[in-house]
């Protein structure tokens, strides 16, 4: 592997942990890591979790923003979702951040159409 394939890979890692460690912080529920890379081009990450309220949807997000920024000196490429609060996607090119109300993961099944990711539950 090269030197910038590697460094690239532990960029990556190093923000999949900041953002999981911001997540849990804030108590998401259900985290779940699903690697895509191989069966899509729009990133190599989702991370999905949920949250018991709008205000703590709202929470969440601002909790990942702020210490990806302090941490590593990121900033999102987009963010859509933070005015109405209920599935807020935070996108930061190789990982997209999706924090949802309970009952609209549950809708929407995330998990399900991507059920050929790898997918890791992350956890304390």
């Amino acid at each position: 592997m090269t030197t910038e394939i590697t460094s690239k890979l532990e960029q990556t890692e190093t923000l999949l942990n900041c953002i999981n460690e911001a997540l849990l912080e804030k108590k998401a529920e259900n985290i779940l890591q699903l690697e895509v890379s191989a069966i899509s081009s729009i990133t190599d990450y989702f991370i999905i979790c949920h949250a018991g309220s709008d205000t703590q949807v709202k929470a969440l997000a601002s909790n990942v923003v702020q210490k990806v920024n302090e941490d590593l000196e990121e900033r999102p490429v987009r963010r859509e979702g933070m005015d109405t609060r209920r599935w807020v996607t935070i996108d930061y090119g190789n990982i997209i951040v999706h924090i949802f109300l309970a009952e609209l993961r549950k809708y929407y099944q995330l998990e399900k159409m991507w059920s050929d990711a790898i997918i890791t539950e992350i956890t304390d």
